[in-house]
């Protein structure tokens, strides 16, 4: 009779898939953390900058550049399989004036 340990204290096999799968992972996670300082950053921008006595073309400007950040974010954290986004509205405090134009396509150009 022959005995063996448990699967649980057996050695991990480590298949070409799970590295691939654990790169993929951790690509995903700093790509989501990059974002994230993104949109920090913009936001603080938005802050500061689009104060009143701003004029109007800049704070459009800078609503714009946040809307475009805050929406890569949410596709970020969506490919990473967070789908709700109620958690990250409220930590980095997003206005509404910025979520009303998530994923809003604009014309560029003349």
């Amino acid at each position: 009779m022959s005995v063996r340990p448990p699967q649980s204290l057996a050695r991990p096999t480590f298949s070409g898939f799970n590295v691939l799968e654990y790169e993929l992972m951790a690509e995903r996670a700093d790509a989501l953390g990059r974002h994230g300082l993104k949109v920090e950053k913009v936001l603080e921008r938005l802050k500061v900058d689009a104060g009143p006595g701003c004029e109007p073309k800049l704070r459009e400007d800078l609503l714009d550049s946040a809307a475009d950040a805050v929406w890569a974010f949410f596709i970020q954290r969506e490919i990473c399989g967070l789908r709700d986004q109620r958690d990250i509205i409220r930590r980095y405090e997003i206005p509404k004036a910025v979520l009303a134009r998530v994923g809003i396509v604009r014309k560029s150009g003349p």
